[in-house]
């Protein structure tokens, strides 16, 4: 396994070989779990992730699928001990589409699709004792109309669920409802986008205090907007920059987005850009929006694709690639002093319907508190997963403490198969050498680990689900205290 850094002091690289480093963690409880796979038509993206929720007063929550037609929501305490369960029997047709918990409940947004219409509807549960309140409708959409959308607030106080208005298959209009943590309703709301054209990406994020953030990569993918919309005031305020465009003869389109809304409403913005004509990977760009005050955008300089780059993730990863494909932005991470980390994952599929999922390099991209790059990293692995799991075995799992970013992935390092921990410097850039926490995951065809269950409880005390030997049928909850 390799990795290398590019330091903005002189952009100088270093490739250094890395072997697992001796287990440094202990698990220090265990108990069984039971859980059955999800399907998803869509398995790049997962409309439920992280499927455990740390608790402030320590503890988590954990939503699994238990069989076919039910989900249990369950409360644990910090030793793995179960506090309450409560089940969410789903009728046929019903997926489950969100979930969240704020300072005093849990939320489940369920989906359903019938030959009558859409529906988004949603269950309460009080985190003290998993009382479940009725079934609060909440959108109803037509059949044939695109599947409507969910989000939550960062604090997870305030809920925002859409459908779209479409002609001829283009975007015209969402129609979007806010709600507060009791489900109830706290505006309606039409963002129109007849001045958008034809081909543009849209979607809604919301705030802690209601707000809401409508993210558009658009102006036939050249441009990144951020409108906002606030319930007591009828003003839409708009932040737009130009991040494609032809650059030396080129026409540069925005291949890839992502936008993060921060607790404090602002909102950070990345994008993969490449060339229309070649599909080549041509730069990173990264917008801050900030709707404080007058308000107020900065762009970060670019970060070229360059050939140079191309030989960086050939070394990291062990290839011979003859360009940049697959690569997909993933997470943007932000510390306490505003540092910022954007991550994107290599990711594909060999090809056909039923085929495995790989996810190889992660592309980590350091930026200061004042927006300029500070440093970059590219980390090998190899991990594949049959086509029936997608990829919630594969990929990573991060959470930020301080100046520090920990990834967690399942892997097969030097002949042994077990979650391993990476720990970033964000500040420096220095990757540490991953090391193993002592799961001995099972690596044969059978579900062996569960990645939307992975939660830090704290910097140094991990749970997650797996399964440890081949001759285990059973999965296990694990909590892990890492030295």
């Amino acid at each position: 396994m390799r990795f290398s850094l590019l330091f903005a002091a002189g952009f100088s690289v270093a490739a250094l070989v890395l072997n697992p480093a001796p287990a440094s963690a202990q698990r220090v409880k265990s108990a069984a779990f039971s859980y059955l796979p999800e399907t998803s038509q869509d398995r790049y993206n997962q409309r439920v992730a992280h499927k455990t929720l740390t608790l402030p007063g320590g503890g988590f929550l954990i939503l699994a699928r238990k069989a076919a037609n039910e989900y249990a929501v369950q409360r644990y305490d910090q030793d793995l001990k179960q506090v309450w369960s409560t089940a969410l029997p789903l009728a046929a047709g019903e997926a489950v589409d969100g979930f969240m918990r704020s300072n005093g409940q849990a939320t489940v947004v369920v989906h359903q699709k019938t030959e009558a219409a859409q529906q988004l509807s949603a269950y309460s549960l009080d985190l003290a004792n998993g009382q479940k309140s009725p079934v609060k409708q909440l959108l109803t959409a037509g059949t044939r109309d695109r599947r409507p959308g969910t989000a939550f607030s960062p604090d997870g106080s305030r809920l925002v669920v859409w459908s779209y208005a479409t002609q001829k298959n283009q975007i015209k209009a969402i129609k979007a409802t806010v709600y507060d943590e009791k489900l109830l309703k706290l505006k309606d709301r039409t963002y129109d986008f007849h001045d958008q054209g034809g081909f543009f990406s849209v979607t809604v994020h919301v705030g802690n205090d209601g707000s809401q953030f409508v993210t558009l990569a658009g102006d036939d993918m050249k441009k990144l907007t951020v409108r906002r919309y606030r319930n007591d005031s009828p003003e839409v305020k708009v932040m737009s920059v130009s991040v494609g465009g032809t650059f030396g003869g080129k026409v540069v389109n925005i291949f890839d987005s992502r936008f993060a809304l921060q607790p404090d409403n602002t909102l950070y913005a990345a994008a993969i850009c490449n060339e229309r004509e070649t599909g080549l990977y041509h730069s990173l760009k990264v917008v801050k929006y900030d709707f404080s005050d007058e308000g107020e955008m900065k762009f970060a300089p670019e970060i070229a694709f360059s050939p140079e780059y191309l030989a960086d993730a050939n070394k990291a990863s062990g290839a011979a690639a003859q360009r940049l494909e697959d690569i997909y932005l993933t997470d943007l991470l932000l510390t306490a002093e505003k540092q910022l980390v954007v991550v994107a994952e290599k990711k594909y599929e060999e090809g056909g319907e039923d085929s495995p999922g790989h996810t190889r390099e992660l592309h980590l991209f350091g930026f200061n508190e004042f927006l300029t790059p500070a440093w970059h990293s590219i980390v090998g692995k190899d991990q594949v997963a049959p086509a029936a799991e997608g990829y919630s075995s594969i990929g990573y799992q991060a959470a930020v403490f301080g100046s520090e970013v920990q990834f967690l992935t399942w892997e097969k390092l030097k002949g042994k198969s077990d979650v391993y921990l990476r720990r970033l410097n964000v500040q420096t850039g220095v990757l540490q050498e991953p090391k193993g926490l002592g799961l001995n995951v099972a690596a044969d065809q059978n579900l062996a680990y569960v990645k939307d269950f992975t939660a830090w409880l704290d910097p140094k005390t991990i749970v997650g689900v797996s399964r440890p030997s081949k001759k285990s049928a059973a999965l296990m909850l694990n909590k892990i205290v890492v030295k």
